[in-house]
């Protein structure tokens, strides 16, 4: 049998994409709750903003890390993560150069990149752990509205058809095109064609989204789809299968735990970016 060798090209992104976005490798947080996912995103997405700590956050830094390992957090998406963490690292040394800053400086800016990176582990490790339908109905219990949960259900099931589309009408474009007569220096020609491609896929592209939209939502609509979601009958039976067990309790108490010890470790070495 052969292997699937990930190697990066369209095809990989796409599946990447889709395996992010339905959480199909598994990991700790998509065995849980979503409604207790949602509340441990919402307590690291907080609690990093109440702190000037430089301490506190790198221990919630690496708690968060964590927690991505054990969501298996797909390559792409944390590809992308250290690329923009490396290059923002990068930046905050620059400016602080540039502008004639001191280690004060560095730090007040090295305290605002750690906060934005450990809320973005806690995205990642959160949503890539809930596929449409958890996040819907975790949405729906929470007392969200209707259009909200469907809106997020439906954006994330047409994903897949988006991403098709789009390869269909690029592939449309390049079949239709000249060829180029040379690739130019560094290759400046392919990269002029491919962004012209790119953009003029655009409007076909919105345009058949919208028709398949209409056609979906009018579909669903003679079906009874948002008086089943409105009504308490509908979405008792729809929202029967949410059970908060030990397990969720126990994610929620250890990651209480870890965020104690964090500033614990914070008040007995505390480093300060900002002015106290």
């Amino acid at each position: 049998m052969r292997r699937e060798r990930d190697t990066l090209s369209v095809e990989w992104v796409k599946l990447e994409l889709l395996r992010t976005a339905y959480a199909t490798r598994g990991g700790l947080l998509s065995r849980r709750d979503p409604r207790v996912v949602i509340g441990w995103y919402l307590i690291f997405a907080v609690v990093p903003w109440l702190t000037h700590n430089i301490t506190v956050l790198a221990g919630l830094f690496v708690v968060c890390a964590a927690f991505v390992v054990l969501s298996r957090v797909g390559p792409l998406v944390l590809g992308l993560f250290v690329i923009g963490f490396v290059l923002e690292s990068v930046y905050v040394l620059v400016a602080a150069w540039m502008f004639g800053g001191d280690l004060g400086t560095v730090l007040a800016l090295v305290e605002l990149t750690l906060k934005l990176a450990t809320v973005s582990l806690a995205s990642m490790a959160a949503f890539v752990s809930l596929d449409p339908e958890k996040l819907s109905d975790a949405l729906l219990s929470l007392h969200a509205p209707a259009m909200v949960s469907f809106g997020v259900s439906y954006g994330y099931r047409m994903l897949p058809i988006l991403m098709e589309e789009f390869h269909t009408v690029v592939d449309g474009h390049r079949l239709r095109a000249a060829p180029l007569p040379s690739k130019g220096l560094l290759g400046w020609r392919v990269v002029v064609r491919t962004a012209t491609t790119v953009v003029a896929a655009f409007y076909p592209l919105m345009l058949n989204t919208a028709k398949r939209t209409r056609t979906t939502v009018e579909a669903l609509e003679t079906r009874g789809f948002t008086y089943a979601a409105e009504h308490s009958d509908g979405r008792r039976i729809r929202l029967a299968h949410l059970r908060a067990t030990r397990g969720d309790g126990a994610l929620i108490a250890v990651s209480l735990l870890l965020i104690a010890a964090a500033f614990a470790a914070g008040h007995a070495q505390p480093l300060y970016g900002a002015v106290q």
